[in-house]
């Protein structure tokens, strides 16, 4: 069975992703002892808050037009690829990435998850941009993703910064 997804939706599953994402780096924050650490983790969770509020912006704009998102895509390969994520089979939204934090953690351990949680996140947001027409504020979403790709840039400098 063939779910398709509306733009709400799937404006809901980045907020999710944005959440947790700054969860993730706040919690990361009080387990580090390197002070400049702790401020770049602090500034990435209110980057991914600003993320949050984009996609929740988006979804308010979005209040009341219902439709299908998708651009051409005959094949079908956007929305299989969307219900991929959403079972879980790509990551699993549904996971809250704290719970993967134990407190006995090194930076580079935090570094390498938050390199993964951005890489996730890239993703998942390039693949909705093949979906969401330009109306649905495309270039938006190009935005976030140059701005995720930041964060990774700036997490494997500090990880490469701790291995000199």
């Amino acid at each position: 069975m063939t779910i398709r997804f509306n733009a709400d939706e799937i404006l809901e599953m980045a907020e999710r992703i944005e959440r947790n994402g700054a969860k993730f780096y706040r919690k990361a924050a009080q387990g580090v002892s390197d002070v400049g650490v702790e401020q770049k983790l602090l500034g990435l969770a209110a980057m991914e808050d600003e993320h949050e509020r984009t996609f929740h912006s988006l979804r308010e704009d979005l209040s009341g037009k219902e439709g299908v998102v998708g651009g051409f895509d005959p094949s079908g390969e956007g929305v299989r690829y969307l219900q991929a994520i959403a079972d879980g089979q790509v990551f699993d939204l549904r996971q809250d990435p704290t719970e993967w934090l134990t407190g006995e953690e090194s930076v580079e351990d935090i570094l390498r998850m938050a390199i993964g949680l951005e890489k996730d996140s890239i993703v998942f947001y390039q693949g909705i941009r093949e979906m969401v027409t330009p109306g649905l504020s495309k270039d938006k979403v190009e935005n976030i993703i140059k701005e995720e790709m930041g964060h990774l840039t700036l997490l494997s400098g500090e990880l490469v910064a701790l291995k000199e």
